[in-house]
This record gives structure tokens, sequence and C-alpha cells, in this order.
């Protein structure tokens, strides 16, 4: 069933459980009901069943407004033509009070956030999530539907749910992760037992699980390749960039425990007629322990959509990850950004970016803040005919890279798993009878 639209607060009741969904950033006068697809969806779906088409329900642990990454492309992607619920994980508060905050995001992706109290046990919180679930469930009206995890942390609120298919889209191994709960590598385990497909951010991470599931598939991470090439062309400078001189060297991503710290000091230290621009929130660690020389910048963060504008100020992009635990199955998605924006990348010895882009030549190699100063210098040195030369092998490696032929490929193994669940279930059907 769907809330009355003129309710106080624009709540829904859920028969005086301790808990409400509130509704936010929502116009309903654009929709009959709150849970309805929206004009856009219905405006972008090239046959009238398609309608009929499942929902899709995301466990994850990234916030949606949080980084734009991989869960955002993709499910982005996916709200074109099917409603699709992102539940996040909860947020603790010192209020009493208990909500599931629902908000639809502009590209129609509906947001889900369960707000408990500060101090809530571990299994109180999980036996609210799974009760929030089931009143969101009945409340959207979801009967038909898949399950997409990104979180293995959710199964166990999930395990009652009935989908007609469920992914895992295992895009770092989280269990590697500064902080990662100690129960997730059994949780995991249990989603790789239930999961009907298993998709991995990268080829490293693919070899290291191709063991662990019949039906696993490697998805190194894809661009928006006319978002990036528009820093090609980019003249304007940012206010905050603009007076940093050259030349610049950059990055933009997570700042936290995978990043090398000691390397850009180093590389600091070594050139300070150089400047770093360092972009992105600083997670996990604390701040007081990055190198503060005069010559790094950080610039904090920025949206998506702002990126290629600080991009096309840049000489040479970095991706300065340390080698260690967290950074040995990471697939960086900025990779092929920088590369689509027209940038000579140097990077650390990372290796799903090694193979394959170190491997042809795209992306300079180099273990220390030593051999990168070095790769810089090459960089600054090279005629404009190599650098076009380079360029143009840039654009045809990237010729085929894109979230929309991920996705479809991912859609693809996914009702091939639906098919082949159906079959079995009418087989056994046909044996009983």
């Amino acid at each position: 069933m769907s809330p009355p639209e003129n309710s106080v607060n624009n709540n829904y009741s859920n028969n005086g459980r301790a808990w409400e969904i509130r509704f936010t950033s929502i116009d309903s006068a654009k929709s009959p009901s709150q849970f309805a697809a929206s004009p856009a969806l219905r405006a972008n779906l090239s046959k009238p069943d398609a309608l009929d088409a499942p929902d899709l329900v995301c466990l994850s642990h990234l916030r949606w407004n949080f980084v734009y990454q991989r869960p955002q492309h993709l499910l982005s992607r996916c709200a074109k033509n099917r409603r699709v619920f992102f539940v996040e994980e909860p947020i603790l508060s010192a209020a009493t009070d208990w909500w599931l905050d629902v908000s639809i995001h502009e590209s129609g992706v509906w947001v889900i956030v369960p707000h408990l109290s500060e101090g809530t046990s571990e299994a109180t919180a999980q036996t609210a999530q799974q009760a929030m679930l089931d009143d969101l469930f009945r409340a959207a009206d979801i009967s038909q539907y898949i399950l997409w995890y990104y979180t293995p942390m959710a199964v166990s609120f999930t395990n009652h749910l009935k989908p007609l298919a469920v992914v895992y889209d295992c895009m770092d191994e989280l269990s590697a992760f500064k902080g990662a709960h100690p129960e997730l590598k059994a949780n995991e385990n249990q989603l790789l037992k239930r999961a009907s497909v298993v998709f991995t951010g990268g080829h490293s991470l693919y070899e290291a699980k191709q063991h662990q599931h019949e039906n696993i598939h490697p998805f190194p991470s894809s661009i928006e390749k006319e978002h990036f090439a528009t820093a090609r062309n980019l003249s304007e400078e940012p206010a905050d960039q603009k007076d940093i001189p050259h030349p610049r060297l950059g990055f933009y991503g997570v700042i936290d425990e995978r990043m090398d710290i000691e390397l850009l000091a180093g590389m600091a230290q070594a050139r300070p007629d150089w400047h770093l621009v360092i972009i992105g929130p600083v997670v996990k660690i604390d701040p007081e322990t990055l190198p503060t020389h005069p010559n790094i910048h950080y610039l904090g963060g920025k949206t998506y959509q702002e990126l290629p504008g600080y991009l096309a100020g840049w000489d040479i992009a970095m991706l300065p990850f340390a080698i260690n635990e967290s950074t040995k199955f990471i697939s960086p998605t900025k990779t092929p950004e920088y590369l689509a924006a027209g940038k000579p990348v140097i990077s650390t010895p990372i290796r799903d970016v090694v193979r394959p882009y170190g491997e042809n030549g795209l992306v300079r190699i180099a273990s220390n803040s030593e051999e990168f100063v070095a790769c810089a210098e090459e960089i600054f040195s090279e005629s404009s005919d190599v650098r076009t030369k380079w360029l143009s092998e840039v654009d045809s490696f990237l010729a085929d890279n894109s979230w929309d032929n991920t996705l479809d490929e991912m859609l693809a193994l996914i009702e091939r798993a639906i098919d082949d669940k159906r079959q079995n279930a009418a087989g056994r059907m046909k044996v009983l009878s």
C-alpha cells in the first residue's frame, strides 16, 4: 500500500510500531503515489510491459550522497527502467525516536536510511533493520524484486526475503579495510552460498574468488568518457585551484588508509617547485597525519560534476596508493577517468592498474617518491608527437569502455540466472507431479 498524500509530516503509519517511514524531498504532486514509478522512469520505458520489470533493492555500506562511484553509476542507469531502492546502513544519533528516512535522488533512485538511537545493540539494530525493511516492502508494494548486495553485513537481516535473484557486486575486499567487522568474512561466505550471480570490481579480485562461486564474472571499473573528455577543452579554472602554480600533479578520491602518505611527503620535499593537488574527503585516518608541506594543497571533496574542471588544470594525474592489504584487490575507477580526460597518469604498482594499463604503456608505474619524480620528469620532457601518439592509444583502448555496456552485460547475466532458477523450479515440479 502507499502512504496518504496529505498525511501529517508526509509519513507512513505502520500500525503502532516504534518507528515511522518519513518521506523527505519528495513532491507528491508529481505522482499519485509516493512509491509509484516516476514520470521520468515512465518516459524512458521503451515498451509498456517494461513497467513490470522487477524492482531492485540494493543493500550498501556506502552512502549514496558520499562519493559518486560504481554503485551510483550502475544503479542510476537501472532506475531508468525499474524502481531502485538503495538501502544504507543505519545512522545512529542522540534522538530517541527511530525512523526510516525515504528520499528520491534526482536519478530516480529511492534512498532508504534507517535512523536508530546511539547505544542500540547490534542484535537490536539487526532486528530493527529487518522489520523496517519489511515495512518498506509493504508500503512500496515490493513483491517481484532482485536483491543486490554491496555489503555482506546485510545478510543477517535479509535472509528471510525471497527475491527473484541475489546479486553480489563485490567491488572491494572489504575484510581487508580498516575497521572491518570481525564477522564480515563469515557473512560473505553466507552471501556467496545464496548468490545467483557474483560480480567483482576487477580481475585480481576475480582471481582471488573465482573458485568460491560457479557463476562469477569480473567487471572492472568503467567510465563516462564524454563527461571526463570535457577536461581536454576546459580553460576556466575552479576558484580554489586557479592560483596554485604549475606544474600540478593531482589526485581525487577518498583519502584513507589506502593513501601512501610517505610517498606524497617525499615528492613534495624532492620537488618543492611542483604542486600536489589532493581532492577528496578524509575518512578513517587522522587528518593530522597528512603531510602539510606548502606545495601540497588539500581542496576537500568535490562533486562528480566538478571533477573534469579540476582535472583540466592538472599536468599529471596520480594514483599514490600504498601497497598493503587494503589495496591488494582494488581497481580504481579513476584510472580510466584520468585517461579519458587526456592526462598522463603515474600509479604505484596496483595489480589492476599494472594489468592492463601499465602493460599497455598507458600508465607509468612507480613504487616510491623517487620513481614518481623520475616518471613525472619523463612526462614533462615528452615531445608533442609522443603525447599525441599516446593519446591515440588511450582513446583506442577506452573505445568500448562504458558504464552502459557494463550494466547491459550484468543485466543479461542476471536475467539468465532468473531464467535458470525458473527452469529448475519447473523441473522439480514436473518430477513431483
